[in-house]
């Protein structure tokens, strides 16, 4: 199984702290062994600490059982 890291972004706990998320999706092979099976998507903390999501933009920091809130994409003006 290969894990490529696909995206990044911030998340804040409820004291302000924040976390850097790491996106990565995970070719698994299918029965017969064969690469192509449907991608399954992880998420680790930088410091590789596991992270579920919940849904769009909240998170579990797994070892701690914390919720995190993805911090919003920076806009640039145009």
């Amino acid at each position: 199984m290969a894990a490529v890291l696909v995206g990044q972004f911030h998340a804040r706990d409820a004291q302000g702290r924040v976390y850097s998320v790491h996106e990565f999706q995970e070719s698994t092979p299918s029965a017969e062994g064969i690469e192509g099976a449907a991608p399954v998507t992880t998420y680790k903390l930088a410091i590789g600490d596991r992270v579920n999501k919940l849904d769009d933009n909240e998170f579990l920091l797994v070892q701690s059982n914390v919720t995190l809130i993805r911090e919003p994409e920076p806009r640039v003006a145009s």
